[in-house]
């Protein structure tokens, strides 16, 4: 882990778009068929909560590293997609021909589905692609921050059910930190999770938001031992 060496959370991302980090997933992320795994892309939004629901300072001593009003854009997709249906998830997709590469993709993407200004926002990098085995793709993260907030919510109904803004402490709350257990082929697998408000926050999205927050020194300790089935 690498420990911040500011509190501005737009350059602590930046920087580690910078140096990249290992996902630390092993086998458990192996794709079916790498050579015909596609491609996609992910926006991993964040910004600035309305202060009228700014978030009471915190406890915890990597908690005190970020800012109590920082927040990241999630969606719930729609549960009759055939691919990851009513999961919470970054606004994202798949690289089309046109797309100049993931960065673009994420942006084009992101406005479809939640119907954001890209003009308020700052890309500020890629972190290294993670392997989906469930639809076999490659997903590349693309952290990015608000410099203009823009109104958002589900463009299409059919796909998106829900767009909203999570406020990062509550994420790092180790009372809302759980661990996932499914069953794939007889074998088990566990992978980190976050419970905020109800919502169940697992799979791909909570991987990323999980390393991320320890890669940045943000993450409290927490019990991996509690463990939720998701509904799949």
């Amino acid at each position: 882990m690498m420990l911040p060496t500011t509190n501005d959370p737009r350059r602590q991302l930046a920087a580690l778009c910078e140096r990249g980090l290992d996902w630390h997933t092993g086998a458990t992320r192996s794709l079916p068929d790498s050579a015909q795994a596609r491609h996609a892309a992910v926006l991993v939004l964040f910004g600035v909560l309305d202060s009228s629901i700014a978030q009471p300072a915190r406890t915890g001593r990597a908690r005190e590293q970020v800012p109590r009003d920082l927040d990241v854009l999630l969606l719930r997709r729609a549960a009759t997609l055939g691919s990851h249906p009513g999961q919470i998830a970054f606004p994202g997709g798949r690289l089309e021909a046109t797309d100049a590469g993931p960065i673009a993709a994420a942006l084009r993407e992101a406005v479809e589905e939640t119907g954001l200004d890209p003009e308020g926002l700052e890309p500020l990098g890629t972190l290294p692609a993670l392997p989906v085995p469930v639809s076999n793709h490659l997903v590349t993260p693309v952290p990015a921050w608000w410099t203009r907030e823009s109104e958002v919510a589900a463009v299409d109904h059919l796909e998106t059910v829900d767009v909203f803004r999570v406020p990062v402490a509550d994420l790092l709350d180790p009372a809302n930190r759980v661990s996932t257990a499914h069953e794939v082929g007889g074998d088990i697998y566990r992978s980190p999770a976050f419970t905020v408000d109800g919502r169940l926050i697992w799979g791909f999205t909570a991987i990323v938001l999980s390393r991320m927050f320890d890669e940045l020194g943000w993450a409290d300790p927490w019990d991996a031992s509690r463990t939720v089935r998701p509904d799949l």
